[in-house]
């Protein structure tokens, strides 16, 4: 107990940086609830694992810098990297909330955030530039990545070649943390329902209760005034390959839609923003699967929001599947809402395909 004292001290020294004061707080919590098990294990109750609970919130990362080079050319694109606009939302929302501090702030404290990215530019340390990253090094659950190169031009030209190699890991590393999250608590009746009408398994949040079927199609819901939150699954005949393309998708997107998610008055009914629309192709534990990323909005009316789908062959059945999140939340941001409900789309399966409990 007095070890932890001392390093609690440490959380604020004398003279802090500005900027790490508070990156340092959103810490504190992880290092108070450490106190508590250390407590408990004392008394015989409970002891903790081989590292503390990480701190931090979904989508926020701690780059560990120097001051001249985070603000060098380099340094702002590695920010821009991270910062960059998230795709398919009606407002520009930043990919991860960035945060900074020099390497001699990154302390016992700032060892506990969930993301971390470590730049270095030394010539002796790294002859050229390269990426690597650990897990769960100093805190669970957490990933940090390390980006090294002996000079700025050549961090630069790294980045301009690679860059999504940095993200994509952070981004993949939150989705899989929901994933599990999923795995720990979701919704037995969706996943019941889903099982009945269409042979399959998903998770979804438990959250989403309030739900309404039609002819191979189910809709479940949150059902709030505000920061609703939405699943939909159906499926259909596989009739050509023409469906997997952007113009096939929006199509019977719009017609399945038009039916089963009527507006307020008549003539109302959800429809597709083609134009704020994109697709592309992944592959989802070995299936192929395509991604459908833009807004929606309601025709008639005035409500709207972002929404993610993903469509798959069920080649046993001859039939397509997509399953499908939406959220609606009018002036309010859209990023996490979305990326947690997003992540119900990777546990679908269909028969024949990897059980999610493989995740």
């Amino acid at each position: 107990m007095c070890l932890f004292l001392r390093s609690f001290v440490q959380i604020f020294p004398a003279r802090p940086s500005a900027r790490a004061i508070a990156v340092r707080w959103a810490a504190v919590w992880a290092w108070v609830l450490m106190a508590g098990c250390l407590l408990a294990s004392c008394n015989g109750l409970q002891g903790i694992g081989s590292v503390p609970a990480s701190s931090g919130r979904p989508y926020e990362l701690l780059v560990v810098a120097e001051k001249d080079v985070w603000n060098a050319p380099a340094g702002q694109a590695v920010r821009r990297m991270l910062e960059a606009d998230v795709p398919g939302l009606p407002q520009a929302e930043p990919s991860f909330r960035v945060m900074h501090a020099a390497p001699e702030d990154f302390d016992a404290v700032l060892r506990l955030v969930r993301n971390i990215l470590v730049v270095e530019v030394d010539k002796d340390k790294h002859p050229q530039a390269s990426f690597r990253f650990a897990k769960d090094a100093y805190a669970s659950p957490q990933v940090i990545g390390y980006l090294g190169a002996p000079d700025e031009s050549s961090l630069q030209a790294w980045m301009e070649k690679r860059q999504q190699s940095v993200a994509r890991l952070f981004l993949r590393t939150e989705r899989a943390r929901a994933v599990q999250g999923l795995k720990e608590s979701h919704s037995a009746g969706v996943l019941a329902q889903v099982r009945e009408m269409f042979g399959c398994e998903v998770w979804v949040p438990a959250a989403l209760k309030a739900s309404k079927t039609g002819k191979d199609f189910l809709w479940v819901s949150t059902n709030a005034a505000t920061d609703d939150r939405n699943f939909v699954m159906y499926s259909f005949p596989y009739a050509s390959a023409d469906v997997f393309t952007k113009a096939g998708f929006v199509h019977k997107r719009d017609s399945v839609m038009a039916v089963n998610i009527p507006g307020a008055c008549p003539g109302m009914h959800m429809a597709t923003d083609s134009l704020m629309t994109d697709v592309r192709r992944l592959r989802v534990r070995g299936t192929e699967v395509l991604e459908a990323r833009g807004l929606w909005r309601m025709e008639g009316d005035f409500m709207g929001g972002p929404y993610v789908a993903h469509a798959r062959l069920d080649t046993a059945q001859g039939r397509v599947v997509v399953a499908e999140v939406f959220v609606y939340a009018p002036g309010r941001p859209k990023r996490n809402l979305l990326r947690a409900l997003e992540a119900s789309l990777y546990t679908l399966r269909c028969p024949g395909e990897q059980r999610i409990s493989n995740h």
